[in-house]
């Protein structure tokens, strides 16, 4: 099933959460490097949440922000 992206900022814990669904006990977490923390599906292993923690900061050392992740993006059609 298809799921937006939705996009939260915690300023004084500096992490950027980036959601296709609110995060649960169940999820599996990995770290992926870099401070980047992915919370995952225990059943199908896809990605559910991301955590880019000292968010701010990280856009203050360089121009370009990536994450480690393959994606494909569509439009939503609702």
């Amino acid at each position: 099933m298809e799921k937006n992206l939705t996009f939260e900022y915690d300023r004084s814990a500096d992490i950027l959460y980036i959601n296709t669904c609110s995060p649960y006990s169940d999820q599996e977490t990995e770290e992926l490097g870099d401070d980047i923390v992915a919370r995952m599906n225990p059943a199908s292993n896809t990605i559910e949440n991301l955590e880019v923690l000292f968010f701010s900061t990280r856009l203050l050392r360089n121009n370009l922000f990536s994450l480690p992740i393959v994606t494909q993006m569509n439009l939503c059609t609702a």
